[in-house]
């Protein structure tokens, strides 16, 4: 079969198409014939060397796929040979076949199409894991979003507005600040042309959940626009910048900050978030109130073109390839 890996650490030039066997389930373990498979960001982190697998974790980049279940491993009673399904992966999903945990595979969405659900789970696991999980602050609350048209931004702003809180984002341009609003945002800030910070502090907005994956200087300003007992999760750091924190500004809000990265969470714990979105968020799907954004579909051999096109970030919403 083809698969996708990166000859050594570099820029989309150092992606390799290969051929490699068709992968074989161990127990508790699913093989699917891969239809879509999502691009994230730390898709783009691995072929730059950072951000590995896990030992014994295939080297093909792929966090995400949909698709049908060809073959089960020992142990499986959830599902059977021909279901349609979306994966949450450790990697591997850039290829015509992926290997996926039994309790990472949910159904698709009802009324979705299996080629948009190759572009779900990763992000609904990372907003939901990093924003939802657990106590949540009062309904009518404000959530940040940075990167309010990237794949977790589209989708974590509709989720927000579902689950009855206010959202505000950052995007890069005019354009995208009027597509994060048309996705339910209350406000949106370009910052090329202004301040996130300055301009929630003037209208009087604190907020109790922040996404970020900028790093760098904008966890200072998260932090000067935090709530009482708000919560700031970091989940990358675009910047390449250090983060110089002000604690005591941290602690008169009682704020607390984390950082995590979905891929070194355990096999349970990605399994329990992945039940969240079942009874929580697939519901949602099915009823419309939250869409799947997919603003590309990029051949399995094009895959460069796909990793210029998210390191541009012209796109509004998912990247897919497509074996």
């Amino acid at each position: 079969m083809l698969s996708i890996v990166a000859a050594h650490p570099g820029g989309p030039d150092v992606l390799d198409v290969r051929d490699i066997d068709v992968p074989v389930p161990g127990p508790n373990q699913v093989v699917i014939r891969v239809v879509a498979a999502g691009v994230n960001r730390a898709d783009i982190r691995q072929r730059e060397g950072g951000h590995p697998p896990a030992p014994g974790v295939s080297d093909t980049l792929g966090l995400e796929v949909s698709g049908e279940i060809v073959a089960l491993g020992d142990n499986v009673a959830t599902w059977k040979v021909g279901d349609s399904v979306c994966a949450l992966l450790g990697g591997g999903g850039y290829a015509e076949y992926a290997l996926a945990e039994d309790v990472h595979v949910l159904p698709i969405p009802r009324g979705m199409s299996v080629t948009d659900a190759g572009g779900i789970v990763e992000v609904a696991a990372t907003v939901w894991a990093n924003i939802f999980r657990g106590e949540l602050p009062p309904a009518g609350s404000w959530i940040l979003f940075h990167g309010g048209t990237s794949g977790i931004g589209t989708f974590g702003t509709q989720l927000a507005v579902a689950l009855g809180f206010k959202v505000a984002t950052t995007c890069g341009s005019r354009d995208k600040v009027n597509a994060s609003l048309g996705l339910g945002a209350t406000l949106s800030f370009d910052y090329t042309q202004q301040d996130f910070a300055r301009e929630l502090n003037a209208q009087g907005i604190a907020v109790s959940r922040v996404l970020d994956h900028v790093g760098g200087p904008y966890i200072a300003q998260d932090v000067s626009v935090l709530a009482l007992d708000g919560h700031i999760a970091s989940i990358g750091n675009l910047s390449g910048e250090d983060a110089v924190i002000d604690l005591a500004s941290l602690m008169r809000v009682r704020g607390s900050l984390s950082s995590a990265s979905l891929r070194a969470r355990t096999r349970e714990d990605k399994a329990d978030i992945l039940t969240d979105l079942r009874q929580v968020v697939w519901p949602l799907y099915e009823s419309g109130l939250i869409k799947p954004v997919t603003f590309a579909t990029i051949g399995l051999r094009d895959v460069r073109e796909a990793h210029v096109l998210m390191e541009s970030s012209a796109h509004i919403g998912k990247i897919l390839l497509l074996p």
